[in-house]
């Protein structure tokens, strides 16, 4: 018996000891961030105990404790039966030692006193159980407040229906002040040598010990406040987990056929993530509404389709539109309604039966998703999922330098929703994506009556995006429709009533939506022959700049000098290109550094300075590539001519056979590789 792992904590900014409870709520609330086999906990319910033997459980005292999320707070609820758990399970403790087994430290303050606080949860598993499905893991965490613990109680169910201690797997994490700004965060099991783990919700001891602790240790002294609120903050986490496996299972065989260019794996799952959150979300809002009959909607830019696809599957009543077709479509079936048309926010994309419009990765189009669904109807809803960075008539402009831009642009469509009346909801989802804050419009902050007076101070903020240059944007303030003090008074001012007229208009007659031929400009369209030739001016610039840089290579006994050139940034290198070809380039997404960049078996661009790579210092990595990864290099091998062979004054650094290109034309070999096409839509 003893600690399962120590850890040191210097507090050098007065964290502790509400640091360490603050810690634990994440443990409690969040395992998955630490354990990764985890979807997340349901928090059942969580009170005030007693610790004699009588006596009921009572509400939770925030403070030290923490908050708690959507089911914390559901879970006061619950203080009743938390009472009578904690009467079956308190009988089951020994009578010494404060009720717990030596080594934990045991319970009671001065007098045989203390103040319990209990929270009862279950824990999530992320993956689908192989075998038949297992009784849900619970736990209920005892926190003694003056001792500074946390003690976890595994129960078992048994065939009665009463929950039993699993005493294999108990643990308590201690906070111990030593002096000072000392402190430890440790972990302790009284029965280590009975520990089970299940690779899931119990892993090895050694990892509470290492990877837990280090993390417990870590929170506990981190004072940085977070720009974004915590996953799936608005719906249970408990439903997603099981809906999310269920769709994934449902439709896991779309990565297998998908005919895009893109990674099958990150568009199936995020949208099948998509779709498990807004099934919840409008499953909850049928229970709060008293509806019965399941939520219309319609994606404005769908892109592939996939989301509206499960969507109409789950039962919705629904159709995507975007302004090109995908080939993916054809896939789907007369049952998904997909249309190919160009989105012009006026009077004739309106939508006045739809129930919700969605936004995912919508670009141009995501500040007005709001202001389309204000004008729709009073019922319609929305959501939003931004991404790329996009006002009114264009490209948006930070205004605010001590947020993130992302921060910043999520406070101004958070903003545009509040000037048309909704009460804006901010969550964070589950997706393979940097991106992964919504926003939720689905109820209004005004009365029906006042209707004209909103789509007046709509159409004015939209007026006023364009002719000021400063709009103010807080989150944390919402805005209130009867005070116009979110809408800009300088530089714009009150539209003649004729203009805030919107029947038969477009709202921004300057609005540029996507074009319908996506251009490729990423420099793989540019002609070859002007690739090459600003290969060889950028290479032989560097190779003449001086001082050159030598290397030494022993080839067959002899020491050959080769010349690796000087390295140059940037924008060094385009003042020495004329003026044609950097306007040429200036035409492409990135310019000349994607063209470099794109010519990687010449240059290497690093920290934005440009070298001529030398390819005898390239590390070997066959060990650490992925199966596939490591077969297509070997199908490319002396598919292509080497450059350096042919263009570099000394030839290649490398011998024939050691060199992945092609020393002359008899040495080519033809590609097995399958290229995809890259069609344009």
């Amino acid at each position: 018996m003893g600690p399962v792992g120590v850890a040191a904590v210097r507090d050098g900014g007065a964290a502790l000891p509400h640091g360490f409870w603050a810690a634990v709520r994440v443990w409690l609330e969040k395992p998955q961030v630490a354990n990764r086999r985890l979807c997340g906990a349901a928090i059942e319910a969580e009170g005030t105990l007693p610790l004699g033997e009588g006596g009921e459980a009572s509400p939770p005292l925030a403070g030290l404790w923490g908050g708690g999320g959507r089911e914390g707070r559901a879970a006061s609820a619950g203080a009743a039966e938390l009472g009578r758990l904690w009467r079956e399970v308190r009988g089951q403790l020994p009578a010494g030692h404060g009720g717990l087994p030596p080594p934990l430290t045991p319970w009671g303050g001065p007098g045989g006193r203390a103040e319990l606080r209990a929270v009862l949860r279950t824990l999530l598993p992320r993956g689908r159980p192989v075998g038949p499905p297992a009784s849900p893991t619970k736990e209920l965490a005892v926190q003694d407040v003056y001792n500074g613990t946390v003690t976890f109680l595994p129960l078992e169910e048994n065939s009665e229906g009463k929950y039993q201690i699993k005493k294999c797997n108990i643990y308590q994490i201690q906070l111990t002040h030593i002096k000072d700004e000392e402190w430890s965060v440790s972990i302790v099991a009284p029965f280590p040598e009975d520990w089970f783990s299940d690779g899931i919700a119990y892993p090895k001891l050694a990892w509470l010990g290492s990877d837990l602790l280090s993390k417990l240790a870590k929170w506990s002294v981190e004072q940085k406040p977070s720009d974004f609120k915590s996953t799936l903050s608005l719906i249970s986490v408990a439903k997603y987990s099981k809906v999310y496996q269920d769709l994934k299972e449902k439709y896991k065989e779309m990565v297998k056929v998908w005919p895009e260019v893109t990674d099958p794996e990150k568009f199936v799952y995020e949208d099948v993530a998509i779709a498990t959150y807004l099934l919840i979300l409008w499953e909850e809002e049928r229970k709060e509404k008293g509806l019965t009959k399941k939520q219309s909607f319609v994606d404005l830019g769908c892109g592939n389709g996939l989301l509206v696809h499960i969507l109409n599957n789950e039962g919705h009543s629904g159709r995507g539109i975007d302004v090109r077709r995908r080939r993916i479509w054809d896939m789907y079936g007369p049952e998904t309604h997909l249309e190919e048309s160009t989105i012009m926010p006026g009077d004739t994309h309106l939508f006045p039966d739809t129930d919700w419009l969605i936004g995912n990765h919508s670009d141009e189009l995501t500040p007005w998703i709001p202001v389309i669904a204000a004008r729709s109807s009073y019922s319609c809803c929305y959501f939003v999922l931004p991404c790329c960075f996009f006002d009114f008539h264009g490209k948006y402009s930070r205004r605010q330098s001590k947020k993130t831009q992302y921060r910043e642009y999520l406070d101004f469509v958070a903003q545009v929703g509040f000037v048309c009346g909704f009460h804006v909801e901010e969550d964070c989802l589950r997706i393979p994506s940097t991106k992964r804050v919504c926003l939720i419009g689905k109820n209004r902050t005004y009365p029906p009556t006042e209707c004209a007076l909103i789509d007046k101070q709509i159409t004015q903020y939209i007026n006023n995006r364009q002719t000021c240059g400063m709009v103010t944007s807080d989150r944390r303030v919402g805005f209130n429709h009867k005070d116009h003090s979110g809408v800009c008074k300088e530089g714009g001012s009150e539209l003649p009533e004729n203009e805030t007229d919107t029947a038969g208009r477009i709202w921004m007659p300057g609005f540029q939506p996507r074009e319908k031929v996506e251009q490729i400009r990423n420099c793989a369209s540019l002609p070859r022959d002007f690739v090459d030739d600003v290969v060889l001016d950028v290479a032989n610039l560097l190779l003449n700049a001086t001082p050159q840089k030598s290397c030494s290579n022993m080839h067959g006994g002899n020491t050959d000098t080769w010349n690796q050139g000087e390295s140059l940034s940037l924008k060094e290198v385009a003042e020495h290109l004329n003026k044609e070809t950097l306007k040429r380039l200036k035409s492409e997404y990135g310019g000349l550094q994607t063209l470099l960049k794109n010519n990687h078996q010449v240059f290497e661009v690093l920290n934005g300075r440009v070298h001529i790579r030398d390819w005898r210092k390239e590390k070997p990595s066959r060990k650490t590539k992925p199966e596939v990864k490591r077969r297509l290099s070997a199908e490319a091998f002396k598919t292509r001519l080497c450059w350096f062979f042919i263009h570099h004054p000394d030839g290649c650094s490398l011998p024939s056979e050691s060199c992945p290109y092609a020393h002359g034309t008899e040495e080519l070999r033809q590609s097995q590789i399958i290229k995809k096409k890259k069609h344009i839509q």
